[in-house]
């Protein structure tokens, strides 16, 4: 069996412009001492992340802890977020036409299309293998989504103030057998 431990980021700056270096916040940066915490039990036989700082920041202490470098992989970044692509009226219209994006965003379907790539990869690369990926709320939510399709709006709503977050994803080669949540720290967002 292949496990797929999913981390979504910490809290992020969230007046911070650039989305590709956004920090964590002070309380993110601690809150990064529960996915250490987490992995002292589990250890990853390699660890992937989306290149984004807030991701890689993440994971950082838990990889170091196991001595495991981070993979960077660009198909595993955040939606590319448009013009007036914010608020839950937009996520939920996302939500609602996978093809739909605003000016300049990416729909969920080209999230979901690059990021189940990357996993299919992943899985390929690592069989019967313990695998840390640093990720992101939306991206994570098409990757559950392409398993389970009765993941949707409602389900993303319900994880989004969730900063980190640990999700595992459980293959027999590509077949999928079911997720386990393991860690959430609920944030007021």
């Amino acid at each position: 069996m292949t496990q797929l431990f999913f981390v979504r980021h910490a809290e992020p700056q969230h007046s911070w412009k650039d989305d590709r270096t956004r920090p964590l916040t002070d309380e993110g940066m601690r809150d990064t001492d529960r996915v250490l915490e987490f992995f002292r039990d589990i250890k990853p036989d390699a660890v992937y992340s989306s290149p984004y700082k807030r991701s890689v920041d993440t994971i950082q202490s838990a990889a170091e802890y196991w001595k495991k470098e981070i993979q960077t992989d660009e198909r595993l970044r955040e939606r590319e977020s448009g013009i007036g692509g914010a608020g839950r009226e937009m996520i939920a219209k996302r939500w609602a036409d996978f093809d739909w994006h605003e000016t300049g965003g990416e729909s969920i379907r080209m999230v979901q299309e690059r990021n189940i790539a990357a996993v299919w990869d992943i899985l390929e690369q690592n069989p019967g293998k313990t695998v840390m990926i640093g990720t992101h709320g939306t991206a994570l939510s098409s990757i559950v989504n392409y398993f389970e399709p009765d993941f949707g709006c409602a389900d993303f709503f319900r994880i989004m103030g969730w900063m980190p977050y640990i999700l595992e994803l459980d293959f027999e080669g590509k077949t999928y057998l079911g997720k386990k949540e393991h860690l959430f720290v609920p944030k007021v967002i």
